[in-house]
């Protein structure tokens, strides 16, 4: 029997700015909040819409989640192993 494996999960890493905000949470509800959206995101990087840019840099996609009140905008790298957070609002 070939055992199972979970979905592989894309690493998430934060923008300076993101950073930042990330710092300003304050509360268990928010931070717990943004968890949520990051599992997500993490699962399925596909998952958030993409925002018309030009094709220079990476493609920025927004994930919104309307239950927990919280929107992400992020970027995947070329190999889908990791997320780039560029933005948070909870």
């Amino acid at each position: 029997m070939v055992p199972q494996h979970t979905p592989r999960r894309a690493r998430i890493a934060f923008s300076d700015s993101a950073a930042k905000q990330l710092e300003n949470l304050t509360t268990e509800a928010e931070i717990h909040a943004l968890d949520r959206a990051l599992v997500v995101i993490s699962f399925d990087p596909e998952v958030g819409e993409p925002i018309p840019g030009d094709a220079a840099g990476p493609q920025l996609r927004r994930y919104t989640d309307e239950v927990e009140q919280v929107r992400v905008l992020y970027f995947v790298t070329a190999l889908r192993t990791v997320v780039v957070v560029a933005y948070i609002e909870v």
